[in-house]
């Protein structure tokens, strides 16, 4: 557990809050509406359920409970799954591909809506400035810079934010003199009577949400700060939101009768002649809420390829700061996709009616798999039950509410997580159809073979080390094809033989590996057990395992020429990697058919097996595979003379 210091509290306002932080940019506006004149009810009601929201939903579910579910210090619905799974349930699997497809979804609209109503902001000074291009640029340099690391910029998050927080309290403040009867609002029987009593009141809550959505995020981001710290900054954030909340409804109670009319109660806290800075403060507070995001997607993508859920795709760490981060083909699909809906919303007003939609839904997720944690460990069944009841019944009146918003724009967010939802379960369901038809044989039957093949001058020699990557757990099994590969076509001919396996943890960072001699001096397996939030670099860990082995005498790496060996020149290593592609002889179920090629289709896209295990492309040759998951039977041939 991370220790409470000054430093790292300041850093946690940096990482952990830029989604939640920056809500009150757009809350108020989006409860209070521009159609209906501006009445009590709405002003007190909704700022009675944003403060239980924060309460309930932030403070006591995620603050309190869910930073509970720490995965070695990590947090975030995959790795919460991973704690979970396992007890090989095999249903969890669906709310953590759907949660994690959702969050992802969510990422596209959160850069653009919280920019944008940054910069509208501008709009108050001089309402004919075109905020879209601004906007464009703004979002352009933010994912350009991404590929050099945000290490150093970094160290600006945690002031700027202190800066931010510190403005939303002072704001809030100054007119609270405005209407002292604001603080009234704090009774949750204004919530409740406008749930109740006014028309439409319920429809509210999908604007009341916008204030929790980055409390997902808080939890993702558990690694980098530590429980402690986020639990004792929150008490901070919380009181300055409350506050900024108190001081827009105070303003908006000096207006009942009027329309907002393209006016935002935030701004409109701020002086003339502080609007400029003010302005500036939130668009930096905007960019770096996006870029917690953003970074926080690159952090669950990799998460999903360990997990088997994600395509393999380039990974880059552009610094040696731990959990950083950066994936090409991620970065500029969020781009296209915040791109797209700055040009398709133009205004954050827009925004706000699509925005929340598809994170509640991962917060439903998280619940469910929340409460299997507590069952698992224990707790009493009491509490469970209260989390349970307790947060579905707020999450399901937050999802029937932004279901309305499902025209005015939700059905992009929904339709982005569907897609990715879809491709975890192809990935998912092809590999358990691959596994499947995988055949194993007992190595210990094939080591007079190997044994003498190896010894057999008559045979040209294929390789001084020859390494195969298995994906057999059981050390005393590897796949027929291996030995295939080995001892039919061409033999392969080695001094040495190695079997590689490289098994994901459920755990984020362990690094460890065991070495076992299958046959002396000829046969030796590695496994390697590595956490799911590290890269396979198997090239670099498998040298490091043979420096090791070396070093301590187990083997000797020296070319078995004699022309080289006097010289002490060592030998040439050689990976194999196998290669599946679909045979053309199969006879497939539709729905199988469907899932296979999909996944054969997504191959294409996903980096090869080489570069996926960080393989030195030099000295690697790729078989194809077939792979017949069920062959053609029945077919009639007849004989002619």
């Amino acid at each position: 557990m991370q220790k409470i210091t000054a430093a790292g509290l300041l850093v946690t306002l940096g990482i952990i809050y830029g989604d939640i932080g920056t809500s009150p940019l757009y809350v108020m506006k989006a409860v209070v509406g521009e159609k209906n004149p501006i009445n009590e009810l709405v002003v007190l009601g909704g700022i009675s359920l944003i403060f239980w929201t924060l309460t309930l939903q932030t403070t006591v579910k995620y603050v309190i409970l869910t930073l509970r579910a720490d995965n070695k210090g990590e947090g975030g619905i995959f790795s919460l799954y991973a704690l979970v799974r396992r007890k090989k349930t095999p249903w969890l699997v669906f709310p953590a591909m759907l949660g994690g497809a959702t969050l992802l979804a969510d990422g596209i609209i959160t850069p653009p809506i919280s920019v944008s109503s940054a910069i509208e902001g501008l709009e108050a000074i001089n309402p004919s400035i075109p905020t879209i291009p601004i906007v464009l640029v703004i979002i352009a340099a933010l994912f350009v810079i991404q590929r050099f690391g945000t290490n150093f910029v970094g160290k600006f998050f945690g002031p700027m934010m202190l800066i931010w927080f510190s403005m939303l309290g002072i704001l809030g403040i100054s007119h609270l003199s405005d209407h002292w009867h604001i603080l009234a609002a704090l009774n949750p029987v204004y919530g409740i009577e406008l749930l109740t009593q006014y028309p439409d009141g319920f429809w509210v809550l999908g604007a009341v949400f916008l204030c929790t959505t980055g409390a997902e995020a808080l939890y993702s981001d558990l690694g980098h700060c530590g429980r402690s710290n986020i639990r004792i900054s929150w008490i901070f954030v919380k009181a300055m939101l409350v506050l900024n909340y108190l001081g827009q409804g105070a303003w908006l109670l000096g207006q009942q009768g009027k329309l907002l009319a393209g006016r935002n109660p935030f701004f409109e806290l701020m002086s003339p002649a502080f609007l400029p800075f003010g302005i500036a403060i939130a668009a930096m507070a905007a960019i770096i809420a996006s870029q917690a995001l953003i970074s926080g997607s690159f952090t669950l993508i990799n998460e999903a390829i360990r997990l088997n859920f994600w395509p393999k795709v380039k990974v880059v760490y552009p610094s040696d700061l731990r959990g950083q981060l950066y994936i090409p083909s991620v970065n500029w699909l969020l781009f296209a996709g915040c791109v797209g809906i700055v040009l398709y919303f133009k205004e954050s007003s827009g925004m706000e009616a699509a925005y929340g939609l598809a994170i509640i839904l991962t917060m439903v997720m998280t619940t469910l798999l929340l409460s299997y944690y507590l069952y698992l460990n224990k707790f009493h069944v009491l509490l469970i039950a209260c989390v349970l009841i307790l947060f579905s019944t707020i999450e399901f009146s937050f999802l029937a509410a932004n279901l309305s918003k499902f025209s005015h724009g939700g059905w992009v967010t929904l339709m982005v997580a569907s897609i990715l939802f879809t491709v975890m379960m192809v990935l998912y369901y092809s590999r358990k159809i691959r596994n499947s038809l995988v055949e194993f044989v007992v190595i210990d039957d094939y080591l007079p073979l190997i044994n003498a093949l190896s010894n057999d001058q008559s045979v040209p020699k294929y390789a001084t080390h020859l390494v195969y990557l298995t994906s057999a757990n059981n050390m005393n099994e590897i796949e027929e094809k291996v030995f295939n590969s080995i001892l039919h076509k061409k033999p392969k001919r080695a001094d040495v033989y190695w079997f590689v396996h490289v098994d994901v943890l459920d755990e984020p960072y362990t690094l460890e590996y065991k070495v076992t001699e299958l046959l002396k001096e000829k046969l030796i397996r590695v496994d390697f057990r590595i956490g799911f939030r590290i890269d396979p670099r198997v090239n670099l860990m498998f040298r490091q395992v043979v420096t090791d082995m070396v070093n301590n005498k187990e083997i000797d790496i020296l070319s078995r020429y004699p022309s080289l060996h006097k010289r002490s020149l060592v030998g040439d290593f050689r990976f194999v990697v196998m290669e599946k592609f679909l045979s053309l002889d199969n006879e497939l179920p539709w729905l199988q058919k469907i899932i296979m090629d999909f996944y054969f289709l997504l191959k294409k896209v996903s980096l090869p097996e080489e570069r996926a295990f960080g393989l030195d492309t030099s000295s690697v040759t790729v078989e194809k595979v077939p792979l017949i998951v069920k062959p053609i039977e029945g077919l009639k041939l007849k004989r002619i003379e």
